[in-house]
């Protein structure tokens, strides 16, 4: 087990239950996957360089990621359907943990001019949303290896029902909000 999930059920779990006087422990809110998405736009001309963002998302994950494709053609963007443009993982369970924990400790304190995550990126539903500019905030990267700076998205799907219940459980988890003026 990872450090982060038995500080959940030994601590977090209680404090929660007592802030929102929740009795059933199931019913407390808890993270429930992590999606890290890397948009290559980019491989419409050289489908090369997904396998570069492919192979750099599975070091930072520790999982293989999977290729998404086109939905739908847009000519003003040269893209056709089904084309792959994407790549993403879904994390669950130890590595979920392991990854949040390292995402919050370690990777977030090194972004440039860091001063919190918005507060304000919740989706209405308990869902988190954030997203990084460059993935040499990673300390799994080699710098030296990496030939173009990629961004990603990272989604925190909680089992909470609002934004109210997850901000909390996000922030006893040590998510690093920015004071809102």
């Amino acid at each position: 087990m990872s450090r982060l999930f038995e500080r959940y059920k030994t601590e977090i779990i209680p404090e929660l239950q007592k802030e929102f006087g929740i009795t059933n422990v199931n019913a407390v809110p808890r993270l429930a996957k992590i999606v890290i998405n890397v948009g290559v736009g980019e491989a419409i001309q050289n489908a090369k360089l997904l396998d570069a963002a492919r192979a750099e998302l599975a070091q930072i994950t520790g999982q293989q990621p999977v290729i998404s494709r086109a939905r739908k053609s847009i000519s003003a963007f040269k893209l056709r359907k089904g084309v792959a443009i994407a790549c993403f993982v879904t994390l669950r369970d130890k590595r979920m943990y392991e990854f949040y924990d390292r995402l919050v400790n370690i990777v977030l304190p090194r972004v440039r001019d860091f001063r919190g995550v918005s507060p304000k990126a919740f989706d209405g539903r308990g869902n988190y949303t954030l997203g990084l500019r460059d993935q040499l905030v990673f300390s799994e990267i080699d710098y030296t290896k990496v030939d173009k700076s990629r961004g990603m998205n990272i989604t925190v799907v909680t089992s909470a029902r609002d934004d109210k219940k997850a901000f909390a459980l996000l922030k006893k988890l040590g998510m690093p909000f920015r004071e809102s003026q």
